[in-house]
């Protein structure tokens, strides 16, 4: 069977290692019956990488290389990459000697027998020699693994990987919907991925990390933006528990913002009345907000407008239910009417969930489209 495995290599500032990188594809390339193709993106360097690219292109037909003018980011790279990836299967190659492209061996296999539509190079896999580097480093990235997998469900030991491999129209389905400029790439293709329904396998591959000072470029601001993107990509097709979670996490910190907002408009000197009502909008402004940049995706089905009035018109709604249960619950249940806190708590319970359902199903509903689209 003939076939083209094409691997998209992302450059920036890497004339140190970016020739060691493509020479040890081509060696790979050179020893196997199908053809390889290497998609180097620069972007933007500002050291010689450029021109290193330019000479091995003039010599290897098998490396097609671009530029982009201004600084992007490795997302942006990836995602000139896959566009002009001509393979039947695309991976990734940093352009550093951190991988070995003969793992890619290994994981064509689930691709080739029809298993696979993704296939993720985990380095935690295999319990071999390793250089041994940064605690927290690898702990960030399990962490961040882990959060990822409870909100797409997928099993996966090593989201973080370089090591990637899709089945061409799969990936470049995908890649127009991809947002993420830097390294956040990797867990909203993951979120993508696991949205998309593709079959994933994993397979263990070799690594061998470099230090900060050989020119690692990955830092904590990055890790910050990766869990940012587990929540935004991911969160609102998460299993129900989860998304109740993080509802729930909503309704407390806009419980904090209600009670602030109206200790300080006391404070200021308005009127209690006016106070309740001011903290009430402010926390529900909050609460919208938290709902759309975490939780839900914003029009989805609803134009703004049209999004907003139904998201007032239910917080009027529950408003109106919160009161009517409690005072109901006063006036009938005699237990209640000494210990009013306990109306309040059920009340306030079927709230949660009448607010929940409501914004869901309602308010942030998604259409079939939506569902397959992108954030």
């Amino acid at each position: 069977m003939s076939y083209m495995l094409s691997l998209v290599v992302p450059c920036f500032n890497e004339e140190r290692t970016i020739r060691v990188c493509v020479g040890r594809v081509l060696e790979f390339a050179a020893s196997q019956d199908f053809s390889v193709e290497i998609v180097a993106v620069d972007d933007a360097s500002t050291d010689g990488s450029w021109r290193i690219l330019q000479e091995l292109a003039e010599k290897h037909g098998e490396l097609k290389i671009f530029k982009h003018e201004k600084n992007r980011g490795k997302g942006a790279a990836l995602r000139t990459g896959f566009v002009h990836a001509g393979g039947d299967f695309v991976g990734i190659q940093d352009a550093d000697a951190e991988y070995n492209p003969a793992d890619y061996l290994t994981m064509l296999e689930p691709m080739l027998d029809g298993r696979a539509d993704v296939v993720y190079g985990s380095r935690y896999l295999r319990p071999d020699t390793r250089r041994v580097l940064y605690y927290w480093h690898t702990g960030m990235n399990k962490f961040l693994t882990a959060v990822s997998n409870m909100f797409t469900n997928l099993d996966i030991t090593d989201m973080e990987t370089c090591y990637k491999l899709f089945r061409r129209e799969v990936i470049q389905e995908l890649a127009p919907r991809l947002k993420e400029e830097r390294f956040g790439f990797e867990p909203e293709i993951t979120a993508r991925v696991a949205q998309a329904g593709c079959r994933v396998y994993e397979c263990a591959i070799s690594y061998n990390p470099r230090t900060y000072e050989e020119g690692k470029k990955i830092g904590w601001k990055d890790g910050a933006r990766a869990l940012y993107c587990v929540f935004h990509y991911s969160a609102h097709a998460a299993p129900l528990p989860v998304m109740v979670l993080i509802y729930l996490l909503i309704g407390a910190a806009s419980l904090i913002v209600n009670n602030i907002s109206f200790v300080v408009l006391t404070q200021a000197g308005i009127t209690l009345n006016s106070a309740i009502i001011a903290s009430l909008v402010i926390s529900s402004v909050f609460n919208y907000l938290l709902c759309v940049t975490l939780l839900f995706r914003h029009k989805s089905r609803w134009s703004a407008g049209g999004e907003i009035f139904l998201y007032a018109l239910t917080v009027s709604v529950m408003g109106l239910i919160d009161y009517s249960v409690t005072s109901l619950l006063i006036a009938l249940v005699p237990f209640f009417s000494t210990h009013w806190s306990g109306a309040k708590f059920i009340a306030s319970a079927i709230g949660f969930i009448g607010n929940f359902a409501l914004r869901k199903w309602l308010v942030f509903r998604e259409s079939g489209r939506s569902r397959k689209g992108g954030r």
